[in-house]
């Protein structure tokens, strides 16, 4: 319930910046003392800010929220997603994860595997594989300067140019009705079109809040990827012609 209760602090946050202790008390049906119980445990996190009366979120820098804070947005719909994506693992698979907060689920559930090798540029899925014994290698590269979790550039592009996997999973930000797929960070897209270039099949992992939304940079789109898994989908966010394409989660 815990994890439920900051996921919807953090989500009004992310929606308005600032909330006082009043509002959030109204919004989520718990007493006042409640909240800032819970305002305390997300500061000690890093993950908001207490004001006088009030909280706002924190953030590494102006404009991206941090891995800590995307990951608590919607994390119940990311683990059902992520629940659905392992079912399509099978032993000796050599396996591409990204480095979102959406795929970084993924990696929680990768225990019952005994042969998998998995290639990620993803700092925090790193330490999730080293935790469940998961034969795991690091893209290497740089870390980004915009988002801190990840590792891109061209020394990462290269490793993973230098292998062949039997599936990919990857998210984005945003996804268009007529299914071209967008994302805020530009270098990290580029690790992402190499990981789909390098993997027999594609796997597109999107919770609902991200159709209808728009990011500056293109990805792909889903005409060049096998499945789009999500928690839930209305007919008018995405054309029917990739009704085939859709595993809900």
């Amino acid at each position: 319930m815990k994890d439920l209760i900051e996921g919807e602090i953090l989500k009004i946050l992310q929606e308005r910046d600032y909330a006082t202790i009043s509002d959030l008390s109204k919004a989520l049906f718990l007493s006042e003392s409640s909240i800032r119980r819970k305002l305390t445990k997300l500061q000690e996190k890093s993950l908001v800010v207490r004001t006088h009366g009030g909280v706002r979120r924190a953030e590494t820098n102006n404009i991206f929220p941090s891995f800590t804070f995307r990951s608590h947005q919607n994390c119940i719909e990311k683990k059902k997603i992520a629940l659905t994506a392992v079912n399509l693992i099978h032993e000796n698979d050599v396996v591409f994860l990204d480095g979102t907060t959406s795929v970084f689920f993924v990696a929680e559930y990768l225990k019952q595997f005994k042969n998998i090798r998995v290639i990620t540029n993803g700092i925090d899925t790193l330490s999730v594989l080293s935790k469940n014994n998961i034969f795991g290698y690091s893209t290497g590269g740089a870390i980004s300067n915009t988002n801190r979790s990840v590792l891109i550039g061209q020394n990462a592009i290269n490793m993973i140019n230098s292998y062949h996997a039997d599936i990919c999973f990857f998210s984005a930000q945003s996804i268009t009705r007529d299914g071209e797929i967008y994302d805020c960070f530009e270098e990290e897209n580029y690790l992402r079109q190499a990981m789909i270039k390098n993997s027999n099949k594609k796997i597109f992992l999107c919770d609902s809040t991200k159709f209808g939304k728009s990011s500056p940079y293109k990805l792909c789109s889903l005409n060049d990827i096998d499945y789009i898994i999500t928690d839930k989908i209305n007919e008018n966010y995405l054309d029917e012609k990739f009704s085939k394409k859709i595993i809900r989660s």
